[in-house]
């Protein structure tokens, strides 16, 4: 895989343009690999008031997005995980969820989890090498068939 040697990631919140964008270009993507199944998730997948949100950019422009929210006293839950399916395989995904994960201990939370969908095959190989374990849905997500749920201790 070649590796992109210059993004820029920024700390930012929901409130930010382009991370907006960005998530909704996400949905755009989710829509078209997911069809009708989608709707269910929509009211999983708000970002109002989201305080820690990210941005990446490639030459000025923006490529990629993610956020975290609270989950637990010491838990996030990581969220709109999204890079251009153009820019996929170039460890964008990669390097923004290590950033989260960063920040997320920085703010003293010890654990992450994260849901993502059976079609996202790409989302799934990056959560397992990023040392994701698979987990029981929680939340929202139990008994949703095409969830799929994941676990990490953070450093």
């Amino acid at each position: 895989m070649q590796s992109i040697q210059s993004p820029e990631f920024i700390r930012t919140t929901s409130d930010h343009p382009d991370f907006r964008t960005m998530v909704n270009a996400l949905d755009e993507d989710l829509y078209l690999r997911n069809g009708d199944t989608q709707k269910q998730y929509e009211q999983y997948n708000q970002i109002d008031k989201i305080k820690h949100a990210i941005v990446i950019y490639l030459e000025g422009k923006p490529v990629g997005c993610g956020c975290f929210k609270r989950f637990d006293n010491h838990t996030v839950e990581m969220k709109r995980m999204f890079v251009l399916p153009e820019l996929r395989g170039k460890q964008l995904a990669a390097r923004m969820l290590q950033e989260l994960e960063k920040w997320a201990a920085e703010e003293g939370n010890t654990t992450a989890v994260l849901e993502t969908g059976r079609r996202q095959v790409e989302a799934q190989r990056l959560y397992a090498i990023a040392g994701y374990s698979k987990t029981e849905n929680y939340g929202q997500y139990i008994g949703m068939e095409d969830s799929l749920c994941y676990r990490k201790e953070l450093q």
